[in-house]
């Protein structure tokens, strides 16, 4: 089941409606209601009778009007006509529910829904450790969204910030969590617990305001691991700089498919099936085991080895640091379709 994040500020779209209008057009609701019943029995006073003195005048009127709207009356002013009484029955009783609705609804919208909402941010926070944090669900942010969702990734264990409400109706849809807000934002990945996280995607769709997210999460969370797609060339080292792990540019992955395509129409092939999860290979990374250690890459049988990374630096199958395996080293593999690691 999907979640929506809520906190003490607002976490959805902000109204473009200030909350005193909307107070407003409640109470001017209100008031009409109450401004049309009181023509109405003005109108039609000779159809009313005051038991306490006889008359009936203006101020009587708005004293019954409000008494029969607010309550049910306390028979000192009664409707005697067939009108007055029917009035009485099928008008101001339906606006005496309505003006009950219209209070409640206010009371809901501005007490008890907050109150609630950050109650549910609460709980749901507490949960929230080891996951992943998507910024921007874009074209790329619900591509990479789909494709973990896919590898086996729990969507309940991903959270989604974006701006857009269509964005984050179709982030719930595929069942993640979701938080509107502005990433670039202290408090934002505070909310969603950037230090906690398993890594931040940041895929905003815009290079500077990419950058300035991760900025802002390598602030706030020193370690957790950060992937950014970028679009122009020149971005690449700013990303990197600002603390970025992995900096994708699609344009020039797009062109290394195209030269490999140029070897032969396999290597790109085989790239693509390396990247997919509908693939009939994965490309996996893990912890070398205890088992593996002082072995050589080659002698790994969970899968093909070509990649070793320790401490920091990547050695290829081919180097002599890759002949025998130490402890915390990293391993990239490639391993058959299914037995690629999460």
């Amino acid at each position: 089941m999907s979640r929506r994040l809520v906190t003490h500020a607002p976490l959805r779209r902000k109204s473009g409606v200030p909350v005193w209008v909307s107070i407003g057009w409640r109470v001017a609701a209100v008031l009409g209601l109450y401004a049309f019943a009181v023509t109405f029995h003005w109108l039609d006073r000779d159809g009313l009778r005051d038991n306490f003195d006889g008359q009936i005048g203006f101020l009587d009127i708005i004293y019954f009007t409000m008494i029969s709207i607010t309550t049910t009356g306390y028979g000192d002013i009664v409707p005697v006509s067939t009108g007055a009484r029917m009035f009485d029955a099928l008008v101001v009783t339906p606006i005496r529910i309505f003006v009950i609705l219209i209070f409640i609804g206010t009371t809901y919208q501005f007490i008890l829904k907050r109150t609630w909402d950050r109650w549910r941010m609460a709980q749901i926070q507490k949960m929230l450790t080891n996951h992943i944090i998507v910024a921007g669900f874009g074209k790329t942010g619900s591509d990479a969204v789909d494709e973990l969702i896919a590898r086996g990734i729990d969507p309940a264990c991903m959270v989604v910030i974006d701006e857009s409400e269509a964005a984050l109706a179709r982030a719930e849809e595929a069942g993640c969590n979701v938080l509107a807000g502005d990433a670039t934002r202290d408090q934002t990945l505070k909310d969603v617990r950037i230090d906690r996280a398993k890594t931040l995607i940041v895929a905003t769709g815009r290079d500077d305001t990419s950058i300035l997210v991760t900025l802002t999460a390598r602030h706030l969370a020193a370690k957790v691991p950060i992937s950014i797609i970028i679009k122009a060339d020149d971005n690449e080292f700013p990303a990197r700089a600002a603390g970025a792990n992995t900096v994708i540019n699609p344009v020039s992955f797009a062109g290394l498919l195209l030269a490999g395509s140029v070897e032969g129409a396999h290597v790109a092939d085989y790239m693509l099936d390396l990247a997919s999860v509908d693939g009939r290979v994965h490309l996996s990374e893990r912890c070398a085991t205890a088992s593996e250690i002082g072995k050589p890459l080659s002698a790994i049988t969970s899968g093909l080895g070509v990649r070793v990374y320790r401490d920091g630096h990547p050695y290829g199958f081919f180097e002599a640091e890759a002949q025998a395996l130490q402890s915390g080293d990293v391993i990239v593999e490639i391993v058959p379709k299914g037995l690629a690691t999460a």
